[in-house]
């Protein structure tokens, strides 16, 4: 028997003749390997600044709740705001006339739309295609001024928004967001602080208990200019507001904080990026929330960046959360890269535990009732977020609205042990916090904060990931 030699094709080097070469499927924010066989495979981002970004909602792939941005939120319910069709038309609002401060319409096309940022998501993206007009809200004088944005006049329909904040060189003022009522709404924020200037923005969302609320908040601040930004989440369905801070100038100054409560089935969600850019800034990033009621979800991700253009940056980020019940769940993520080891400092923590017992019983055995005894814990712990806001009248008005919170659970435990007749076997609340970092070799990193709970899943992190 005798082998028959294999045929053998010739090579055809005629453009006209050779096969087709297959082009490399290259994804939003990736690039094509240039290794041999992984030449037609995407690379996955390297880093936070590398994220894929677009004005236009069809330049991004379909969500489908596997992306390190969806991952953690309820997708199909966001389903109409995402890629949905969206009313862009201008809405009412209700603001009060300010010495050194102007609100206005302007066209989508004004200088300082897109100065701030442009979205890394499609339902940012989905939010800033579909606007008629934008909400340009102007901070001028040399004293402080103070103006209030209400908006309570949506509706269940989906909807689009664009807001932009503006500090102009070496003013002073604060800049509120009020939101109530009922809402379907996705919308961008943009704040840019000129050099030298001295801004506060609260976003407070009151919602009602359907609401649905996507919010992304990009600041640029501009050199020696300082930001104060505050997020406080209490009401609604589902309410996910992403803020980020570009710190641009030489000096500048960011200093995020946050405050969320859940209750049984609300999910609340905060996705914060610092991004340093400039030499000697500095950035401090301080969110707490208490979740009680089956179902209660909270979501915190901190990302922050030290680029190589950032010598001499001080920053700091940390989360804490609070459980009061069973059946709540609490994802915390700190992020950090570091791209220079010329650096003054930086750190962060994360912690998530239940109801210290300890403390109750502490002030129990001084006659204080259980329930008072809980209410004291808690705003003690939420109250230090409120207090730095800085506006008496804002503050005492959410303080009330903590309280609330707390006497409404403490009526569903009162009813649930009724119900029960005795103490029922408690399951342990769902716990995750995952503590990634990816810092440079040799960088000291801070693990000092002290502790708010116990039972405490992760405390600060450790050097870890991938060195930069």
């Amino acid at each position: 028997m005798s082998a028959t030699p294999a045929t053998t094709q010739p090579t055809s080097t005629d453009p006209a003749t050779a096969a087709p070469l297959v082009e490399p499927i290259v994804r939003p924010g990736s690039k094509g390997h240039t290794d041999g066989a992984w030449a037609d495979r995407p690379v996955p981002v390297q880093t936070r600044s590398g994220r894929f970004a677009s004005t236009d909602p069809a330049a991004f792939p379909a969500v489908t709740g596997r992306e390190v941005d969806w991952k953690l939120s309820p997708v199909e319910r966001l389903r109409p705001l995402i890629d949905g069709a969206l009313d862009g038309s201008p809405y009412a609002y209700l603001a009060r006339d300010t010495p050194g401060a102007s609100v206005e319409w302007v066209a989508p096309d004004h200088a300082l739309v897109g100065t701030a940022g442009t979205p890394e998501d499609k339902a940012s993206a989905n939010a800033w295609a579909s606007v008629d007009n934008v909400l340009l809200v102007t901070l001028s004088g040399d004293d402080a001024s103070s103006i209030t944005l209400g908006r309570s006049g949506f509706d269940a329909s989906p909807r689009a928004a664009h807001t932009v904040v503006h500090a102009t060189p070496n003013s002073r003022g604060m800049v509120i967001l009020q939101n109530s009522g009922s809402a379907n709404l996705v919308e961008n924020v943009e704040i840019v602080v000129d050099e030298g200037a001295q801004l506060t923005v609260v976003s407070v969302q009151e919602w009602d208990d359907d609401a649905i609320h996507l919010a992304t908040h990009f600041a640029k601040i501009g050199r020696d200019a300082q930001l104060k930004h505050f997020v406080v989440s209490l009401g609604g369905s589902v309410v996910r507001i992403n803020p980020s801070a570009h710190l641009a100038g030489q000096g500048a100054d960011a200093d995020l904080n946050g405050v969320y409560f859940a209750d049984a089935g609300q999910h609340l969600e905060q996705q914060v990026y610092v991004n340093h850019d400039a030499p000697a800034t500095k950035s401090r990033v301080n969110y707490k929330g208490a979740l009680q009621g089956e179902g209660a979800r909270t979501v915190w991700i901190g990302d922050v960046l030290i680029g190589r253009t950032a010598p001499g940056t001080d920053s700091y980020e940390q989360n804490r959360n609070l459980v009061l019940s069973e059946g709540t769940r609490a994802d915390s993520i700190p992020n950090l890269e570091i791209e220079t080891g010329d650096i003054q400092g930086a750190g962060h923590a994360s912690a998530t535990g239940r109801f210290d017992d300890e403390h109750l019983f502490y002030l129990e055995s001084r006659g204080i009732p259980e329930e008072e005894a809980r209410r004291i814990v808690v705003l003690g712990f939420l109250s230090e977020i409120v207090q730095r806001i800085g506006e008496p009248g804002l503050q005492e008005r959410l303080q009330a609205s903590l309280e609330k919170e707390l006497a409404e659970g403490a009526r569903a435990r009162a009813e649930a042990d009724s119900a029960a007749g005795s103490a029922a076997s408690r399951r342990s609340p769902y716990v995750d916090s995952q503590p990634g970092a990816s810092v440079a070799t040799g960088t000291e990193h801070v693990t000092t904060e002290p502790d708010v709970a116990q039972g405490v899943t992760a405390i600060g992190t450790h050097p870890g990931g991938n060195a930069r």
